[in-house]
């Protein structure tokens, strides 16, 4: 029995005690049983791949089963050992010890030799203390395991049984997932049989949606041309006109367009002859409600307070390939719509400028009629509204001032009709020709470019400017009538410079914006003003060869009076220069064609002239001529040396020319 096995192994393990304690000592490692065993096995405990109640035997019955079944050269016959007697006493034991070696070991001299320290000990890599504790357990006995006895057993007996439902219940398990798998690998087989024939059906698909789509792009030309959608139909007939009309406007020409070529060719299909009276109704019914649209946004216009030019930014631009549609398909109803688009406009400007003109003809204005000349000897000044006098603030007419600053202030809006008529200052009548003007430049040139926009390319341009004349026709005469009202009666030279100024800047904006329409009204205003700006100066120079001609050209005084008279600058010097800076001030980006050059020089002649005629009157006192002459230079030169430009510069070396050479007299 393997109870017996275990009995005699426990034997022999005991008998081997004593070998090992007769071995001799050695600094090497001692080779254990597990080294000289031909089988090396790994005896490593991990964890039992069932629970602990699965276990068969506890590790000591392991152990002893392990032990029990190893056969020496792999026989299977029992090996019995005789038991080893060990002595008891150990005195006795240590002598004989002691006595083997002191016999065994030879004779050594007493003295140390030095091939002594060369000895070499190998402890591997032990010291002596650990290599005698090493020596110690390999020294010591193997424990010995006690043999389990049947009763032992017993109590696993339990736990084999769960053992035993537990690999049973595996079994049925396994023997399920061995059927679903079958099941599994037969459903794979039919679903790929299934993709199969789906890849069959999706190529034969995709090669007849090929061919379609070949088939398609052949056609799909051909019956667009022949036929129109649903939306579009509806969209025309019944819809609101929005955003899309133009879109739906400009498919419906190109499908009448293409219709018409295929209705010229000699062979028609059926289907374009049944096209022709359904495309023919659509555009009828188009241009029909186009001509009401455009009919409601022209009488908007008409109604009171309205601006205009919002309609037509929302109403009429946004909208302009209406009129292009109505005019390629029914051109005398455009050219009758566009005639009442004019009619409207033509009334609406014309009244709005009447309007404003009544609003700034209630400003204050100073009067400066003939006698504002140089030679003039009074302080007190006019002013007037318009053409009714009434007494007014004093007013230099000869100084520009701060009145220069309208023609620098080139961004500053005109002159609001409620304003106007609630201001109570007094202007010169440069205020209401620049507030007139600006605003008729500015709706002009609003309006040509709204008739260029909207009714190009379906007018030229040259039947555009026509249109835009007949718009503006009388709101320019207005603007004529108040400017000849404004200066044709009066004296004020800087006010007309400054009004000519004013025309050459809205000029200059004209043709920034290209509006060449509006020319003909700038030239006839300038027409209007440079002829009235010449007669003023006339009278200018008129009056001081007047004074020139007053004065005797001999001293008639005695002496004592001549030492009397003063040669201080002559009011009439004082008057010139401040003249004489307001137009050069006025000229700075005057060029070489400047018109009034000519008519500054002919009144500085006139009044270098009564200059001379005056100094004559200092009888023979030629250094006191001298220093008259030099004091009036100097004036003048003093008056105008902050001018800038070609002009100015003329001027400015002209009399310090003067001015040195009576400084030299003197």
């Amino acid at each position: 029995m393997w109870l017996d096995r275990l009995a005699g192994q426990a034997s022999g393990s005991g008998s081997s005690t004593p070998q090992s304690i007769s071995r001799s000592f050695s600094p090497l490692p001692r080779r254990t049983s597990s080294n000289l065993s031909p089988y090396v096995t790994s005896q490593r405990q991990g964890p039992s791949p069932r629970g602990s109640s699965l276990s068969l035997v506890s590790s000591e019955s392991s152990a002893s089963l392990l032990t029990s079944s190893r056969r020496p050269n792999g026989t299977g016959l029992k090996q019995t050992s005789a038991p080893v007697a060990y002595p008891t006493d150990s005195i006795e034991t240590l002598e004989k010890l002691l006595g083997k070696i002191s016999s065994s070991t030879p004779a050594a001299d007493s003295d140390i030799l030095d091939s002594d320290f060369d000895l070499e000990f190998d402890f591997g890599g032990l010291s002596i203390k650990e290599l005698a504790a090493s020596q110690d357990d390999t020294n010591a006995p193997p424990p010995t395991s006690n043999p389990r006895r049947p009763s032992d057993y017993e109590g696993d007996q339990t736990k084999f049984e769960d053992l035993h439902r537990s690999i049973t219940a595996c079994d049925d398990i396994l023997s399920s997932v061995e059927t679903n798998l079958t099941s599994f690998r037969n459903d794979l087989a039919s679903v790929a049989a299934d993709i199969e024939s789906l890849q069959a059906r999706s190529a034969a698909l995709n090669k007849r949606l090929e061919n379609r789509k070949e088939v398609e792009k052949a056609l799909s030309p051909l019956v667009e041309e022949l036929s129109v959608s649903p939306e579009i139909i509806t969209k025309i007939t019944t819809g609101h006109i929005d955003e899309t009309w133009p879109k739906l406007l400009t498919e419906l020409d190109r499908r009448a367009i293409a219709h018409k070529k295929k209705t010229n060719e000699t062979r028609q299909s059926k289907a374009t002859s049944d096209l022709a009276p359904l495309l023919e109704k659509l555009v009828q019914k188009a241009v029909e409600r186009i001509r009401d649209f455009i009919v409601a946004q022209i009488k908007a216009l008409r109604s009171p307070n309205i601006n205009a030019q919002i309609i037509q930014q929302h109403n009429f631009l946004k909208f302009k390939e209406l009129y292009t549609f109505l005019h390629k398909h029914h051109s005398q109803l455009a050219e009758e719509i566009a005639l009442a688009y004019m009619n409207t406009m033509r009334w609406y400007y014309l009244t709005q400028f009447t309007r404003y003109e009544k609003a700034l003809g209630k400003i204050k204005l100073h009067v400066l009629d003939k006698n504002d000349t140089l030679n003039h000897e009074e302080t007190t000044r006019m002013a007037s509204v318009l053409s009714a006098r009434v007494t007014g603030p004093p007013h230099d007419a000869f100084n520009i001032g701060r009145r220069i600053d309208m023609i620098k202030a080139s961004e500053q809006p005109a002159l609001s009709a409620f304003l106007a008529e609630e201001d109570k200052a007094t202007h010169y009548l440069e205020v209401p020709f620049r507030s007139f003007n600006l605003a008729l430049i500015d709706n002009a040139a609003a309006e040509y470019t709204f008739l260029a926009t909207y009714f190009s390319p379906s007018l030229s341009f040259s039947q555009i400017s026509k249109n835009f004349n007949y718009i503006f026709e009388p709101t320019f005469e207005h603007g004529q009538t108040l400017s000849k009202t404004l200066v044709s009666e009066t004296y004020d030279a800087l006010g007309v410079m400054m009004c000519i100024r004013l025309n050459q800047q809205f000029a200059f904006e004209l043709q920034r914006r290209r509006v060449p329409a509006v020319d003909g009204y700038v030239n006839a205003t300038n027409m209007l003003l440079w002829p009235r700006l010449q007669v003023i100066i006339d009278r200018h120079c008129e009056s001081v060869r007047q004074l020139t001609s007053s004065t005797p050209a001999k001293a008639s005084k005695s002496a004592a009076e001549q030492a009397k008279v003063s040669a201080a600058p002559h009011q009439v010097t004082q008057r010139f220069g401040q003249l004489l800076h307001g137009f050069l001030s006025l000229s700075a980006d005057a060029g070489d064609d400047e018109p009034v050059a000519t008519s500054l020089q002919r009144l500085r002649t006139d009044v270098e002239a009564f200059l001379t005629r005056f100094g004559h009157s200092f009888g023979s006192d030629k250094r006191k001529t001298a220093r008259f002459m030099y004091n009036n230079y100097s004036l003048i030169l003093t008056i105008i040396s902050d001018t800038t430009g070609k002009l100015a510069d003329e001027h400015q070396q002209h009399f310090e020319e003067l001015k040195t050479a009576y400084q030299d007299e003197d």
